[in-house]
């Protein structure tokens, strides 16, 4: 068998000290995630988060940085992900847009109320890619390349 990780992306998105996360079920558990998805076929990084941040939340996203590359094996799953976390801009809100099948709404979150929902965290990629923002870790993107 091969072994592949699954490839993600993510954004860290920060407004007036509060952060926008989406509350999403999964498997029948309520979680809190930042925007976040797979890379699908055919769709550079940049334009896989801009297309999650939309999905997931109604807000249109400019990836301006890259913050984090994380590799995530789930504990006790046959399951790995390599995940691309951004930060940028948000330009545009459409309220009425609907959102992903499982999620269930987008909202800003201080730091003090994501700490206290830890435990409903879907992993803790989320208060890392916080962290590394917080602390000011930012690589361009031109480190990225894309050839499709």
């Amino acid at each position: 068998m091969v072994w592949k990780p699954n490839v993600t992306v993510a954004a860290v998105v920060e407004r007036d000290g509060r952060y926008l996360l989406v509350e999403e079920e999964i498997e029948g558990r309520r979680v809190w995630n930042q925007p976040a998805g797979h890379l699908e076929e055919g769709e550079s990084l940049l334009q896989a988060a801009a297309r999650e941040v939309l999905e997931e939340t109604g807000w249109r996203f400019e990836p301006r940085t890259l913050v984090a590359v994380q590799l995530y094996r789930v504990p006790d799953a046959a399951l790995t992900f390599l995940r691309f976390t951004f930060t940028g801009k948000l330009y545009a809100h459409d309220p009425d847009r609907p959102l992903d099948e499982g999620i269930i709404a987008a909202r800003w979150l201080s730091r003090a109320e994501i700490e206290h929902c830890r435990d409903e965290l879907r992993s803790p990629l989320v208060m890392e890619a916080i962290a590394a923002y917080e602390q000011g870790q930012r690589f361009p993107l031109a480190a990225l390349q894309t050839y499709l």
